[in-house]
Order: C-alpha cells, then structure tokens, then sequence
C-alpha cells in the first residue's frame, strides 16, 4: 500500500469576534494539510452560529468549553481572532501551552503588550505571525518584484489609502479596539510600505477627525503622513469614509513614485460589478486568489516545517507603533519621532 502523507496540522480558533475569522476558518477547511479541530468563543451564541456553519449537516465543528480546554487539546497552533485589546492575553496563554500563534491584526492595543506577546512566543519556543493578507495580492507581489529589483529605480513617495465601511460594534470602543479607523487602517498600509521598501518608519505626522459619523466616540478619518530612513516618504488615507451601500467593504491601494517609474496598486481591482434584481442592490464580486487561503496556507507549511513565518510579531509590533505614533501626533499637532519611549 502506498505510504500515507503526513498527518494535518491541527488548528483551533479563538474566537469570531473579528469579522476576518470567518475567512480563516473557511480556508482552513479548503486546506488538505490542516485540520480546523475546532473553536473557542467568550460569545456562546456566536460559537454555536460559527460551529454550524463551519461543520456539515448534523455533524458542526467542535466548541470547548474553555480557552483552557481548547489549549490543553493535542493542537499545534491556534488563530487568534479576539476584540483587539484581549490578543496579549490569549497569545500568551497561547504561548505558554506550545501552540504556534496567527494572530489579527493589529496585534495588540499598545506596544508594551506587543512586545510582551512577542517576548512570550520567543521564550516559549513557538511561531508568531500577524495577519497581513494584503501581502498576499498578485497585484502587490508583482509592484514588490519591480521594486526589489530596481525596476522604478529609487523609491521617492508612496501614495496609499485604506478606506472601508464603520465595522461598528466593539470596533468603535477605543477601550477594545485601541481607537477608530486609525488603528484599524493604519497597520495594513504601513505594513505594505514596511515591505515593499524593506525600510523602516522613523517619523509619523497625522491628522484625524470624526466628520462621517459624529456621534462616534473615535475617529473615523485620518490622514497619516511617515518618513523613512531613507527619506522616502509615505502617506496614508485611513478612513471609514465608505457609506453602507457602497458595493464594497472598501480599497487597498498604493501609488509607488520611484525615479526610474511609477506603479499604480489597486488590491480589489479583480471584481465583477453585479446588479440584483430582487434588492436592487449593487455589488462587487470578487474573483481571483483567495488572500485569506494564501495566508493560511503559508502559516499551515511554517507551522509543519519549523520554518520562520514570513509576518512576524515584530513586524506587527512595528506596523502598530506607526499608528500610535500618529495618535501622539494627532493630539500634539507635532511630528512623532520613532521609536516611541
């Protein structure tokens, strides 16, 4: 008989509160070489909802009963999917039970948790990576290739914008999400710019405001200004500027100026525009790769082959320093220097 391969690696996911769980856990399902062994909510209700639908007719996926229970369970990593300010406690519970970690971005609220979730995953021994699938778009791939190889010469400015639809719900509770469309667009960018430039951040200037909804008790808009070491300079439009009938969640976009070529970087472009008759809605559907899939599937080999994950803890904590940065900027109305004390 012809020898099996080897064994899934078994994931549990903790928690849905972040709406981008539900893709993750999708993926795992798609993936031959992972097995989604099961989940963990503070939320009852939404763990059944989740088990259901992940699960097949009569048979849904796994609920424990406890954080505990999932983490004393023969898993190898879990994906970390709570409200923002509770990541540090779950990734390091995580940590301390030998599980390798995904964890959404951002990864934590302050910098003093960041650094102490990535000083748990190193002394435990086990993988952190940040959940940045932007990374994973063709059309980014390939404006990274013409980068790194010198195709639009030296990089002068970058032009991006992050503009999506009010989450709602615990997004605009600074006291669990860390503040408002600042925090919640500023790291993907930046994270992109971090990459696409293998340069780091030195200065952040930004202005932010609440003008879409001004009931909100954070900001919803923001325009976020860094400079690089080597001068190059990046912008950032980071907004929940996007009304609810828009056909979309939102952009990811970069315009990249370089002195020998610019490239122009649009994450969405791949879509089909469809009007419903019933409704009279009006959407965009989305085709092409899956980045949620991409991501995991990176994360699945890294975890099955000791490899370093290609988003590392340290490269969330450095996207999310960049954002409190701009919020020291913000109430100052001065330039932030990096690091921050």
């Amino acid at each position: 008989m012809p020898a099996s391969g080897p064994d899934p690696v078994r994931i549990g996911m903790i928690s849905f509160a972040h709406m981008h769980a539900w893709g993750y856990a999708q993926a795992l399902r798609r993936l031959p070489e992972a097995e989604l062994a099961g989940l963990w909510d503070a939320d009852a209700a939404r763990a059944q909802r989740m088990a259901e639908a992940l699960g097949s007719p009569g048979q849904p996926v796994r609920i424990y009963g406890s954080l505990e229970a999932l983490l004393d369970d023969d898993l190898q990593a879990v994906v970390v999917c709570t409200e923002n300010a509770l990541h540090k406690d779950a990734v390091i519970a995580a940590a301390r039970a030998d599980k390798h970690v995904l964890c959404e971005k951002p990864l934590a609220t302050t910098l003093a948790d960041a650094r102490e979730m990535v000083d748990a995953c190193l002394a435990g021994g086990v993988q952190l990576m940040t959940s940045f699938p932007c990374r994973y778009a063709p059309a980014y791939q390939e404006a990274r290739r013409l980068v790194r190889s010198g195709g639009l010469g030296e990089v002068l400015a970058i032009k991006g914008t992050n503009r999506g639809r009010n989450p709602g719900g615990w997004f605009v509770d600074p006291a669990l999400s860390g503040g408002g469309s600042v925090m919640d667009h500023t790291v993907h960018v930046v994270d992109l710019m971090r990459d696409l430039t293998g340069d780091e951040v030195v200065e952040v200037y930004a202005e932010t405001d609440t003008v879409f909804q001004p009931d909100l008790p954070c900001e919803d808009t923001g325009l976020v200004t860094v400079e690089f070491r080597n001068g190059c300079i990046g912008t950032n439009d980071c907004s929940w500027s996007r009304p609810p009938h828009y056909p979309i969640w939102g952009d990811v976009t970069l315009c990249v100026v370089g002195t020998g070529g610019n490239a122009w970087v649009d994450l969405v472009i791949e879509h089909v525009w469809v009007w419903r008759q019933g409704d009279r809605s009006v959407a965009w559907e989305m085709y092409g790769e899956s980045l949620d899939l991409l991501l995991m599937r990176d994360f699945v080999g890294c975890v099955a082959t000791g490899q370093t994950v290609p988003i590392t803890g340290e490269d969330g904590a450095r996207a999310l320093e960049v954002a409190l940065a701009a919020y020291r900027s913000a109430e100052t109305a001065t330039p932030v220097r990096l690091p921050l004390a």
